[in-house]
């Protein structure tokens, strides 16, 4: 694991053994002396706590991970697994919604269309991403160009990270719920393969806007959920102070996911978050999206959507 830049309070521990390891070495090169044993003995204790930590997180935890500053956005997740990326803009009726952002892109010579919503990874870029809360006109975007894969038999490759859909009421004015809602019917019977990953965020509706899927899949550190905890705490509670019991009761982690068949798998992050090590992230969900795109290849069209249909409408349903 690289030195910690920004580390939350859970991780103070951990940020606190970095430290005393480069002040060894530190003194180590100062002086001449001999600290490998020091080295060893601090690095082994380091090792025992981030994994007693990272595999033994509280729901909240999670939240916070999922919202690293310097975890990997969809930008840079194209940037390490495709070949290259043409962005195409517009939805065609209002404007170009930069919260979500989508294009025909190539994956070890295979095309493909990538849809993802991008935050934004500093102040200026996250008021221009809108902070990845998208518009109608976002979800009309993607719309308009997963009906271009479509036509051009294309799969489709979709990454989430939002903190919701844009509730302001030029947004509702435009009708967010009816293209949500509009994704969600025409996503469930497009006639070409749908991997979706939730990279960080996945909240409500602005997740679901561009979330079903053949395939949908959580990284290990992230959290989808109806809502926020935040929110939830302020609904139930009429404050935020109850986010981490919020966040508990929500079961919203990818293991609470996967064990309520809401999910189709969990993927491994590198040992503290996929910022610790991005490429190594790139390249493990490179080979997932090949090894699923190999599978629904493989499958005919009316079977594809059918068994897509019936994983979606069977979630929440209880047989006595």
């Amino acid at each position: 694991m690289e030195q910690i830049k920004t580390s939350f309070d859970f991780e103070k521990p951990i940020a606190e053994l970095m430290q005393q390891i480069e002040k060894v070495k530190q003194v180590a090169d100062k002086t001449k002396v001999d600290m490998s044993a020091t080295l060893i003995e601090l690095e082994d204790k380091l090792s025992k706590t981030q994994n007693a930590l990272y595999t033994n997180l509280t729901g909240w935890q999670e939240v916070q991970l999922s919202r690293h500053p310097e975890r990997p956005q969809t930008l840079d997740y194209i940037s390490m697994i495709c070949d290259d990326f043409i962005e195409l803009h517009g939805d065609r009726t209002v404007k170009d919604d930069k919260a979500i952002i989508g294009g025909f892109a190539t994956i070890d010579g295979q095309t493909v269309m990538i849809i993802g919503h991008q935050k934004g990874k500093n102040t200026k870029e996250r008021q221009y991403r809108n902070f990845g809360m998208a518009n109608p006109e976002g979800y009309r975007k993607a719309l308009r160009l997963m009906r271009l894969a479509e036509k051009f038999n294309k799969p489709v490759i979709s990454f989430i990270d939002t903190m919701g859909a844009y509730p302001g009421i030029e947004a509702e004015e435009r009708g967010q719920g009816e293209a949500i809602a509009r994704n969600l019917l025409e996503m469930s019977i497009l006639k070409v393969p749908i991997v979706c990953f939730i990279v960080g965020e996945g909240a409500s509706g602005g997740a679901l806007g561009i979330g079903i899927g053949d395939k949908v899949y959580m990284l290990e550190h992230t959290w989808y959920s109806v809502i926020s905890p935040e929110s939830c705490s302020s609904i139930l509670w009429r404050s935020w102070d109850y986010k981490e019991r919020a966040a508990e009761c929500l079961k919203l982690t990818s293991n609470d996911m996967y064990r309520n068949q809401l999910i189709d798998g969990i993927i491994k992050e590198p040992l503290g978050g996929a910022h610790q090590n991005p490429v190594v992230m790139g390249e493990t969900l490179k080979a997932q999206i090949l090894k699923d795109l190999k599978e629904l290849g493989k499958e005919k069209t009316d079977k594809m959507i059918a068994t897509r249909i019936d994983k979606f409408c069977s979630m929440g349903v209880v047989n006595e």
